[in-house]
């Protein structure tokens, strides 16, 4: 038997589920041994082992509720015999940012440099969406904002909840600052004041074409923070790979957004407006210790697709949120919504 082995923990309940995914279903008895810090599964003649982080130590005494779920393997639940490591304190990409910095913008997906030194002389947070529409339950008089406009000036950074806005003036940047592009293959200038369609307002990469951002106005434009990184001027670029990048944004967003607004349901919408997927964020203190298996496994799945794991070394944790998502293309789960 080829199992992978995934060590769910939850911090607030110092409590672990144990999954050993089987890539076939098992011929003969499965035994499970379960100590402090080793797991080890036998099967027929099979015998393999796995050996926790040293921050990780189980309570064998504590296990229970051993069933086998179908397409998914053995799960088992236990306590830690004592407590998890605490979440490591990663800067956000919103806390990275500081005025009077000096900053490059890089596309994510292919590592093209978008802004070059670009000094950010103020950095501030916008409000959250749909601001303008509580105006009225604050203010006894009209709307003192509803001709105001919030976009940056010369030097400013503007950050949104999954964007941020720039100004396109000029500051320094690579020759042919990104254009807009539509997709008939026609080009627009950012200077252009009236962009007429959604579709060529886009901003791509040069190079590998990636839509990247929008412009709001001739001289705002909006970049996702799904697709552009931005890192010092005195730095260098080190690629992430684009799956764990976006599980890593995503997991920001939800976090942040949660706690400021206190809230556990969320949407993804396109750039059409349509709702394409439902997320309820269930813990965003989970720890996640994950092994492989064996080389003969790779029809094992895994969460993060080889993509956090070494080929080599000792088995490592994870800091992780727990979602629940339900699709909403082609008419399903419309009662969620």
């Amino acid at each position: 038997m080829a199992a992978g082995l995934l060590l769910e923990i939850r911090r607030g309940t110092q409590s672990a589920l144990l999954v050993i995914r089987e890539a076939d279903p098992p011929s003969s008895p499965v035994d499970v041994s379960v100590a402090a810090d080793r797991v080890e599964v036998k099967s027929g003649g099979s015998c393999e082992a796995v050996t926790l982080p040293p921050e990780v130590r189980l309570a064998p005494s504590s296990c229970r509720g051993l069933r086998r779920l179908p397409g998914d393997g053995l799960h088992l639940r236990m306590c830690l015999s004592c407590p998890p490591p605490g979440a490591d304190l990663v800067s956000t990409w919103r806390e990275s940012l500081k005025p009077q910095k000096n900053y490059v913008f890089y596309c994510q997906s292919c590592g093209d440099i978008i802004v070059k030194d670009r000094k950010l002389l103020r950095v501030l947070p916008l409000p959250s969406e749909n601001w303008s529409a509580l105006v009225e339950e604050w203010c006894c008089h009209p709307n003192p904002f509803a001709r105001s406009t919030l976009h940056p000036q010369h030097g400013d950074c503007f950050l949104g909840e999954t964007f941020f806005l720039i100004n396109s003036g000029s500051e320094s940047h690579v020759p042919e600052f990104p254009t807009c592009c539509s997709e008939t293959g026609h080009h627009t200038s950012q200077s252009h004041s009236n962009l007429k369609s959604k579709e060529n307002t886009r901003v791509v990469c040069k190079r590998c074409k990636t839509m990247l951002g929008e412009t709001v106005s001739s001289d705002t434009i909006k970049y996702y923070v799904t697709e552009v990184i931005i890192q010092p001027s005195n730095g260098s670029f080190s690629p992430k790979p684009r799956s764990q990048f976006i599980q890593s944004m995503v997991a920001q967003c939800l976090v942040e957004l949660s706690s400021a607004k206190s809230t556990f349901r969320f949407t993804l919408k396109g750039d059409n407006g349509k709702i394409f997927i439902l997320i309820w964020l269930l813990n965003s203190d989970t720890l996640l210790v994950e092994s492989s298996g064996s080389s003969s496994s790779h029809g094992v799945f895994t969460p993060f697709g080889d993509i956090f794991m070494p080929s080599s070394g000792p088995v490592r944790t994870w800091n992780a949120v727990k979602v629940l998502y339900q699709p909403c293309i082609k008419s399903r789960n419309k009662e969620f919504m």
